[in-house]
């Protein structure tokens, strides 16, 4: 018998991670059970179901069992990011969409996917042109080619009647438990590590790039959970090009270290994009009713403030 009151179950793909994380929080403040799952649990998923596994090297058949069983109406996938080589990148972005979409073509009942993709599936584009969803894609690194890959596969399975799917294609985030890989985690690992006495040198990309705090996607992820549309690619960002210097200051005053303790120099780009990117939101308020409302400033205020967290926390648990 089925139980009606039952809530409609999330599952979570990459839940570990920074934006993995924010989405399982966000899809439980909007009433869904939420299933965790990633290669490892975390302390701060309690909350939550969780299920360890490496979903690239999963059992398509096993894992649409796994679905199956806890009703999974939904299923993000919130994987893959920082990794060092191509093939790790492959295994991250394009296998594990081809076993998620294999699994869910074995379900009674297909989940709705929102796979989290990458504005830099588009490729680099020219200073001061905002990126909208009718730019060809144009993915030109490793990174960006395996990314797409996988939004490719899930959008060529809606379109087959084989899946239902739905694309983010989300800008740089930022925000609470941002990633140390990233150039801001990079920043902010060295801000840690600085003294007001010694002071610190800072290498500044001359670029404009569009941040979004990883709380404002998360509630993108949930209403394009919801929302009835379907193949569609769908651009995640502030809409604004911020220069990195502005980014880094917001950072610094964030990290109380004074301003003229930070040593400034500028460098050549070398991203996963290039040195501009914009995203043209637009589509995501006219499908989703979506816009970010997170400020970047509290955004790298409470980035700072979770990674000290975390640090005091590490520090104060018993050694081995």
């Amino acid at each position: 018998m089925t139980d009606l009151n039952a809530l409609p179950t999330a599952a979570v793909l990459g839940a570990t991670g920074c934006v993995g994380r924010e989405v399982c929080a966000a899809l439980g403040r909007a009433g869904y059970d939420v299933l965790a799952v990633a290669r490892g649990p975390r302390p701060d998923l309690a909350p939550h179901a969780f299920h360890a596994l490496d979903v690239a090297a999963a059992d398509p058949a096993a894992l649409a069992a796994l679905l199956t069983t806890a009703r999974v109406e939904v299923v993000v996938n919130a994987t893959g990011g920082w990794v060092s080589t191509e093939e790790a990148m492959h295994h991250a972005h394009v296998q594990l969409v081809d076993r998620l979409l294999a699994a869910t073509a074995l379900m009674p009942r297909r989940p709705r996917i929102v796979q989290v993709g990458t504005i830099h599936e588009y490729g680099f584009v020219p200073d001061g042109v905002p990126i909208d969803e009718r730019v060809e894609p144009n993915p030109t690194t490793p990174y960006a080619r395996t990314k797409h890959a996988g939004s490719e596969a899930v959008l060529a399975a809606t379109r087959a009647g084989e899946a239902d799917g739905v694309v983010l294609r989300a800008v740089n985030v930022c925000g609470p438990h941002t990633t140390r890989a990233s150039f801001l985690g990079t920043v902010m690992a060295k801000l840690a590590e600085a003294s007001e006495s010694e002071g610190l040198e800072l290498t500044i990309a001359d670029a404009r790039r569009d941040y979004v705090d990883v709380r404002d996607l998360a509630d993108a992820v949930v209403r394009a959970a919801r929302a009835p549309v379907v193949g569609q690619v769908i651009n995640i960002g502030r809409g604004e090009a911020v220069s990195m210097r502005e980014l880094v200051s917001l950072l610094v005053s964030a990290s109380g270290i004074p301003p003229h303790a930070v040593r400034e120099r500028s460098a050549r780009v070398e991203s996963k994009g290039g040195g501009w990117t914009q995203a043209d939101i637009t589509l995501a308020g006219q499908l989703l009713d979506w816009r970010p409302r997170i400020p970047l400033a509290r955004a790298m205020a409470d980035m700072w403030a979770t990674d000290r967290a975390v640090r005091s926390a590490a520090h104060a648990r018993p050694a081995d």
